[in-house]
């Protein structure tokens, strides 16, 4: 009797132990997605900025590290493609120079980041 009741204890001590693990894991991720949405949208806004400005060097900076942290979003894939689409069409036309065709392209990427 004295083995079934340490069976059962043991086994629902591992049981509740998985759903705990499982639960931090998810929380986890959670947070650290939401970090990188604004991680993103912060260097996208610094982008925008220095454009106007016509700093393309600087605004290239705050691209590519919006681009690795964009990669780094877990959430609604689609969104997420959409947008990092959006932000690489805006890099490329930062470099040709295009000011108002670049924000209109990271405008959406904005917009898109923000939705999420």
């Amino acid at each position: 009797m004295n083995i079934i009741k340490i069976t059962l204890l043991s086994l629902s001590l591992a049981t509740s132990y998985g759903i705990y693990a499982t639960t931090a894991l998810a929380a986890e991720a959670t947070a650290s997605s939401s970090v990188n949405v604004s991680e993103t949208i912060s260097h996208l806004e610094k982008a925008l900025v220095e454009i106007a400005k016509s700093d393309f060097n600087t605004a290239q900076v705050h691209l590519k590290a919006a681009r690795t942290s964009g990669e780094k979003i877990t959430g609604s894939e689609i969104v997420v493609k959409q947008a990092g689409a959006l932000v690489i069409q805006g890099q490329i036309k930062a470099k040709l120079g295009d000011i108002k065709a670049a924000s209109e392209e990271l405008n959406k990427a904005l917009a898109l980041y923000k939705s999420l």
